[in-house]
C-alpha cells in the first residue's frame, strides 16, 4: 500500500511536468514585426458566428494543440512600381502617372482579422500584385474626376485623393498605405509640356519687366543721390567754415586760459612740493624715532624671552624629570608587589593542596585502621620504627674510641658483675632499647619478639674471681 500511494504520486507529478512542458511548448510569443494569427477553434464573434481567427500583436497566447494552430504576418513595408499610362482625365486627355506606393499589412483592430482571413498564407509576390491591381483603380478613378491643372499644380490635392480612396480600399484586403511618391506627370498630346512652357515664359516675361522696373529705379536712385550728395557737400563745407573760424576763436580763448591755469598751477606744484617736502621729512623723523622705539623693545622683547623661556624650558624639564622618575618608583614598587603577593598567593596553594593531600593521607590511614585516630597514629609510628631505630644508631655510629684502658679488680658489685661488665652494659644502655622505644610511641612490643623481664625475675649472678684485667 505504501509503494502504491508512492508511485501514484510519482506518475501525478510526472504528468503534471508533461502537461507544463506541452503548454510551455505551445505558448506562442508575437514579435513585435509580425502579427501572430491563431486559427481553429479560437471562439464566436458578438453576433454568435464563429471567428475565423484571432490576431495578436506585441503579445503572446496559448495554442491548444488538435484544437488550434497558428502561423505569422509578416509587417515588413513593401514597395510597388505602380506606372500608370494613358490614364484618361476630365478633360480626355490620356495622362501617363508613374509612381511608387509603399504599403505593409496593417496592425488595426478589425483590419488584422481582414490580413489574416485574405493575406495569410499568399506570398509576397502574390499580395504586390493584388494591391497594384487596387492601386491602378483607384488612380485612374481620381484623375478621371481631375483636371491636368489640378493634377499638375495642385499636388496636394492630388496625393490626399489618392491617400483616401487608395487606402480605403486596402483596408478592405487587411493593408494600409505607407507612403506615395508620384515620380512624374506626362501626357501623349503634350499639353502638360505647353502648360510648362507658357508659365516659364510667363515666368521669363514677368522677371524681365521686373528688371527693367528694377534698373528703372536704380538710376532714378543714383540720380536723387548724387543731387543729394552736392547739396550735402556744400552745406557740410559753409559749415565747416563757419566751424573753423569758432574753432580758432575758441583755440584762442583756449590758449589765454590755459596759460592761467599752468601758472596756477604751477605756483600750486611749487607750494605743494614743498610741502610734500617736509612733511616728508617729518615722516622721516617720526619714522626713525619709532623704528628706534621699536628696536628697543624688540631688544628687551628678545633677552627676555631669551632669559624666561630657557628658564621656562630647564623647570619645566626638572618637573617632567622628576615626574618620569616617580612614576617609574611607582611603577617598580607596585611591580614587586605584585611578584611577592604572586608567589606568596603560589606558596599558599602549594601548603595548601599539601596539606590538603595530607589531611587526604591522614583520612585513609584512619579509615584503614578502623576509623580510630589512636590506633591509626600507632600504625604510622610503627610503619617509621624502622626509620627511628637506624636514627638512634645513626647517633652513635661515628663516636670514635682510640684506646680504652680497663683496671678491673673483678670485684663486683652488689649485683655481682664486674667493673668491664658494668662499663659495657651502660655503653649498652646508651641505646634507648626497643621495648622502651615502643613505649615512648604509644606501642607494646609483641611477644614473640620479646618479653620485657622485670627485677624480681632476673638470676643471681655468679661470684666473680678477683682478676686484674686489662682490655683494648
Amino acid at each position: 500500500m505504501h509503494w502504491g500511494f508512492i508511485l501514484l504520486i510519482v506518475f501525478g507529478a510526472l504528468s503534471m511536468f508533461s502537461f507544463l512542458m506541452v503548454l510551455a511548448a505551445r505558448y506562442k510569443k508575437c514579435p513585435s514585426d509580425k502579427i501572430l494569427v491563431v486559427y481553429g477553434k479560437v471562439g464566436k464573434n458578438k453576433d454568435g458566428t464563429n471567428r475565423s481567427a484571432k490576431c495578436i500583436h506585441g503579445g503572446a497566447s496559448i495554442v491548444w494543440p488538435i484544437l488550434q494552430a497558428y502561423s505569422y504576418l509578416d509587417l515588413t513595408p513593401m514597395s510597388i512600381n505602380v506606372d500608370l499610362k494613358k490614364a484618361l482625365s476630365r478633360q480626355n486627355i490620356r495622362i501617363d502617372v508613374p509612381s511608387v506606393f509603399t504599403i505593409g499589412i496593417s496592425t488595426e483592430n478589425g483590419v488584422m482579422q481582414n490580413a489574416a482571413e485574405r493575406l495569410r498564407g499568399l506570398p509576397l509576390k502574390e499580395i504586390q500584385d493584388l494591391a497594384r491591381d487596387i492601386i491602378l483603380g483607384q488612380l485612374r478613378l481620381i484623375i478621371a474626376l481631375m483636371d491636368i491643372e489640378e493634377i499638375n499644380t495642385d499636388r496636394d490635392k492630388f496625393l490626399e485623393s489618392v491617400s483616401g480612396n487608395v487606402e480605403t480600399e486596402l483596408k478592405k484586403i487587411g493593408l494600409r498605405l505607407i507612403n506615395v511618391n508620384i515620380t512624374d506627370i506626362m501626357d501623349e498630346s503634350g499639353y502638360i509640356e505647353a502648360l510648362g512652357k507658357e508659365a516659364a515664359s510667363r515666368a521669363i516675361n514677368d522677371a524681365k519687366i521686373t528688371v527693367s522696373q528694377k534698373e528703372r529705379d536704380g538710376a532714378i536712385g543714383v540720380a536723387n543721390a548724387e543731387r543729394d550728395k552736392r547739396v550735402a557737400v556744400a552745406q557740410a563745407n559753409a559749415i565747416a567754415v563757419e566751424g573753423e573760424n569758432e574753432t580758432l576763436a575758441q583755440i584762442s580763448q583756449s590758449n589765454a586760459h590755459r596759460r592761467e591755469v599752468e601758472a596756477e598751477a604751477e605756483r600750486l606744484a611749487t607750494v605743494a612740493e614743498m610741502t610734500a617736502e617736509a612733511n616728508a621729512k617729518r615722516a622721516a623723523y617720526q619714522a626713525e624715532q619709532q623704528a628706534e622705539a621699536a628696536r628697543a623693545a624688540r631688544e628687551k622683547s628678545t633677552l627676555e624671552a631669551d632669559i624666561i623661556v630657557k628658564t621656562e624650558i630647564q623647570k619645566r624639564k626638572v618637573e617632567l624629570e622628576a615626574e618620569a622618575e616617580a612614576e617609574m618608583i611607582r611603577r617598580k614598587a607596585k611591580g614587586e608587589a605584585d611578584g611577592i603577593k604572586a608567589m606568596r598567593l603560589a606558596e599558599a596553594e602549594g601548603i595548601f593542596a599539601v596539606l590538603v593531600k595530607q589531611a587526604d593521607g591522614f583520612g585513609q590511614i584512619v579509615k584503614s585502621a578502623g576509623g580510630t585516630a589512636d590506633n591509626a597514629v600507632k600504625l604510622m609510628m610503627a610503619d617509621k620504627i624502622e626509620t627511628l631505630v637506624a636514627t638512634q644508631v645513626e647517633a652513635i655510629k661515628n663516636i670514635k674510641i682510640d684506646k680504652v684502658t680497663v683496671w678491673d679488680s673483678m670485684g663486683g658489685g652488689n649485683d655481682g658483675t664486674t667493673t668491664t661488665a658494668g662499663f659495657l652494659s651502660g655503653m649498652g644502655r646508651s641505646i634507648p632499647p626497643l621495648n622502651d622505644l615502643f613505649k615512648m610511641s604509644g606501642l607494646q612490643l609483641p611477644e614473640f619478639l620479646g618479653k620485657e623481664v622485670k627485677p624480681a625475675d632476673k638470676p643471681a649472678a655468679a661470684p666473680a674471681a678477683d682478676k686484674p684485667s686489662a682490655k683494648k
